[in-house]
């Protein structure tokens, strides 16, 4: 087991999106600070693992503390945190602070990792990062002390289980893909 997989081992996958707030992700020369996730269980009608598993899915049954990687919509890819057992974290926004020139050249624009989609192409994360290891010398969260400090809502973007209290920013933080219910 991995230090990451260690040290995410035994925490249920809403334990794990609040635990990835304030964690550093780096992609190569690129990262910054994970202060939005989203929690999606292998039970939940909303995750791409509840019928089971499929070619598209496999990491999410694979080991925990591995990237899934998917097309949404066809245009935009999403990086997730495999928690074992069919469930991920979607990694949702980040404060980018390391590889800003290299962002910004992917983007094109100011708005670099605050949502799914711009987070994965300001990153330049690939289908191919799809199952790769979340330690290894491409992709890497290391976690930081826990964040005390959370604001907690519904998921966004999906049409089941809306309701589920499981995305979760970081209070102190900006850069979130949509503002949070007050």
């Amino acid at each position: 087991m991995t230090g990451l997989a260690q040290a995410i081992a035994g925490l249920d996958v809403v334990a794990l999106a609040r635990r990835l707030i304030g964690a550093r992700l780096d992609v190569e020369d690129a990262g910054g600070l994970i202060v939005e996730t989203e929690a999606y269980a292998q039970d939940d009608p909303a995750s791409h693992s509840f019928r089971g598993p499929t070619a598209r899915n496999a990491a999410m049954f694979g080991p925990a503390a591995r990237a899934y990687v998917y097309r949404s919509y066809g245009i935009h890819l999403c990086l997730n945190v495999t928690a074992g057992d069919g469930a991920a974290v979607l990694i949702r926004a980040l404060v980018p602070d390391r590889g800003l020139a290299a962002m910004q050249a992917r983007r094109g624009s100011a708005m670099l990792c605050n949502g799914p989609g711009r987070l994965t192409q300001a990153l330049a994360v690939r289908p191919e990062d799809d199952g790769a290891p979340l330690d290894g010398p491409r992709l890497r969260i290391v976690l930081s002390d826990p964040v005390a400090d959370l604001l907690v809502g519904p998921r966004i973007g999906i049409s089941r289980a809306q309701d589920l209290p499981w995305r979760f920013g970081h209070a102190r933080a900006g850069g979130f893909s949509r503002p949070f219910p007050r």
